[in-house]
């Protein structure tokens, strides 16, 4: 092995190890490292090594071994990351996984579902499939931050669903500066979506 192939394989495995256990990632990540060919190179080798998993073509992971579980599955949201930034694009939890997310639902679905302002894709991780959705601008404008997985939570709630038991969970989850955001983020929900937020944003009842 030359030493600039050992140079990239040392440098892509101090920054997998940097991250620590459960980073997914893609080969994007390392491309600041060296040429494509040669990052695929080292990824292969460490794959082969048994240091990272392959998930997927072209995602990988840093497992986390659990003294009695085993060899973890990566999160959703860890898998979720790796191809936002991959693809320079925004991703929202949406569907029965936001609810999860928010303890509104203690069930983790097997399709766990993302909107996002970059290309529809899935991702099959042994019985569970991630899917990214692309969606409208008006959907993303909330990415990233706990109102939008609040108002896509209700929207898959439904209306008559929400009951009080519902808002004290979600009341539990907000800080002061959920709060102050979710009036912020009024303009982007439905209207008995609005209604909610404005109610938990004031601390009403």
């Amino acid at each position: 092995m030359g030493k600039h192939t050992q140079s990239i394989d040392n440098k892509t495995l101090s920054r997998i190890y940097g991250h620590g256990g459960g980073w997914v990632f893609t080969p994007a990540h390392f491309l600041d490292l060296g040429s494509r060919t040669a990052v695929a190179t080292a990824l292969k080798r460490h794959k082969q090594a048994g240091i990272i998993r392959q998930l997927a073509r072209g995602l990988y992971d840093y497992p986390i071994d659990h003294p009695v579980l085993g060899r973890v599955a990566p999160s959703a949201d860890a898998v979720a990351r790796a191809l936002a930034s991959r693809d320079a694009v925004r991703f929202q939890p949406t569907g029965a996984y936001a609810a999860n997310v928010l303890g509104l639902s203690e069930q983790v679905p097997a399709r766990i579902e993302f909107l996002t302002d970059g290309p529809s894709r899935r991702v099959k991780l042994g019985r569970r499939e991630i899917i990214l959705k692309r969606t409208t601008p008006r959907n993303m404008a909330t990415a990233g931050r706990r109102s939008g997985t609040v108002i896509q939570a209700l929207r898959w709630l439904g209306a008559p669903h929400v009951d009080d038991k519902v808002l004290a969970i979600l009341r539990r989850q907000l800080s002061d500066t959920d709060r102050a955001q979710l009036k912020k983020d009024l303009k982007y929900a439905p209207d008995w979506i609005a209604g909610i937020l404005r109610r938990l944003a004031d601390g009403a009842p």
